[in-house]
């Protein structure tokens, strides 16, 4: 369990990013448990993961805000600082934590990885390869890989379908 402090940095938090979140990034809270915090980036115009939607799991520790919340992927991606087990390998998550950063801080620094990866420090190590050597074909499986898994299916239905009370 957390203390009270940490919930209340928490609630204030989540209710700044809930009336003005950063571009393209939202998050979804659980009413009954403040610490159960999904953040979903949108993936950036320009780059293999325009048109996906990115969740991001937070797990927030008694230590929070002293120590970074433990992060992780759920929606799987080609990308070199993203193990296939979900785990993001960015400083901002170890050794450059600072406690004034937060919730929005991670999203937008997340935002910023996918914009400009970092082949250098690659969990994954195939991906961090082919952006090196060809990145066309980098962009081409990132691509691939967000229209599957990262694209949200949307169902239309037409009026005409739709039941009345009076049918």
């Amino acid at each position: 369990s957390v203390k009270p402090a940490v919930l209340r940095r928490l609630m204030r938090e989540i209710s700044d990013l809930k009336s003005s979140p950063p571009e393209g990034i939202r998050i979804i809270t659980n009413e009954d448990n403040l610490c159960d915090v999904t953040g979903i980036i949108q993936g950036p115009e320009g780059t293999p993961y325009a048109g996906g939607y990115f969740r991001i799991k937070f797990h927030f520790t008694e230590e929070f805000p002293a120590a970074p919340p433990k992060c992780r992927m759920l929606t799987k991606i080609f990308h070199p600082n993203v193990s296939t087990a979900g785990e993001i390998c960015v400083n901002t998550l170890k050794k450059d934590w600072q406690s004034s950063y937060g919730i929005a801080h991670i999203l937008v620094v997340v935002k910023c990885l996918l914009i400009h990866p970092n082949p250098e420090s690659a969990l994954d190590e195939e991906a961090g390869k082919l952006l090196l050597e060809d990145y066309n074909r980098f962009a081409e499986h990132a691509q691939m890989i967000t229209s599957v898994h990262a694209t949200p299916r949307v169902r239309y239905m037409t009026p005409r379908y739709q039941c009345t009370s009076d049918a």
